[in-house]
């Protein structure tokens, strides 16, 4: 979401779904494991408890807009009766970096607050979204190409953050952060423009 917290959907048949409809309480592993033995590999344990959203509200609305955005194809069995999407509201993590490298992390430590700039991206989003894919689509494609050193394809903007935005293209999704959080969400269109400007600069030395 907005402020990074994770959400999914998820069928209400599915035998996970029950078991959290019992005890909210979960936990999610996550890492990159490459070559060699996958311990060795940097990975973060998340302690949350997920939290069924609602389907009517603008909480869900949003929710689903972002998750089609990333992924398209689920637009057939998304809005089916028995799926819903979950939050999973974090208490805690602990990062495991590698030998030596351990961290206990607190919820402030990973995500953004729910605040007032949150609260107006979360309004403006789409339209920027839509407005930059429909009429700047040669900009998005510096901002992956260049600005974020990703290959060649038809990049699209899905979402946008205080931190940062998102790029996809086909199953291929990378991250462009800004060079500094925003602090009020009409910094976002100047803040895209220049970094257009950028990119055409680099490009061209």
């Amino acid at each position: 979401d907005i402020d990074g917290t994770l959400f999914f959907p998820a069928s209400g048949l599915s035998a996970h779904t029950r078991a959290l409809a019992q005890d909210p309480r979960c936990s999610l592993l996550i890492g990159e494991p490459g070559k060699g033995d996958p311990l060795a590999h940097p990975r973060l344990s998340l302690v949350a408890s997920a939290a069924r959203v609602e389907k009517a509200g603008e909480t869900h609305a949003r929710l689903r807009r972002r998750y089609l955005a990333r992924h398209p194809k689920s637009e057939i069995y998304l809005d089916l009766p028995d799926f819903a999407f979950y939050r999973l509201d974090c208490e805690r993590a602990f990062l495991n970096g590698g030998f030596g490298k351990a961290f206990d992390l607190a919820a402030g430590d990973m995500f953004l607050p729910r605040d007032a700039l949150a609260a107006e991206l979360a309004k403006a989003e789409q339209g920027i979204v839509a407005h930059m894919n429909e009429d700047h689509a040669g900009a998005v494609g510096l901002y992956a190409t260049v600005l974020a050193k990703a290959g060649p394809g038809h990049w699209r903007l899905v979402s946008i953050d205080p931190r940062g935005l998102d790029l996809a293209a086909g199953q291929r999704l990378i991250r462009l952060n800004f060079e500094k959080p925003l602090t009020v969400a009409a910094e976002i269109r100047p803040l895209l423009v220049e970094m257009a400007k950028e990119a055409r600069t680099r490009l061209a030395d």
